[in-house]
């Protein structure tokens, strides 16, 4: 099986010293075995970022720690085409560091 491609909404904040970022959205490419390969976190507040190989993570979090078919939780609903997720993949690279900050890219 190829590598499956989702957009997810997360409606929480992070919870953490970087709560103000706000609420997220989260792409994920995941393997066969449903663990993630790569991941961007775009929050409202500007920060995306951004983990895959070579960059598994950093002072802001990293790359998810558990399989996407472990979860309980059913992704059909949350499908994109891979298309849809090297667009924005390839677009989060070409943000710039936010002031301050040495990890996340900004929208």
């Amino acid at each position: 099986m190829p590598s499956r491609y989702f957009r997810r909404r997360w409606e929480e904040s992070r919870g953490d010293e970087f709560d103000g970022w706000g609420q997220s959205v989260w792409y994920f490419e995941v393997g066969e075995d449903g663990w993630p390969v790569r991941q961007i976190e775009a929050y409202v507040s500007g920060p995306v970022l951004r983990y895959g190989p070579g960059h598994e993570e950093d002072q802001y979090g990293g790359l998810g720690q558990a399989s996407l078919d472990d979860t309980g939780d059913d992704w059909n609903s949350f499908i994109i085409t891979r298309e849809a997720f090297e667009r924005v993949w390839g677009s989060a690279v070409e943000y710039s560091h936010p002031v301050g900050l040495s990890g996340p890219w900004r929208r």
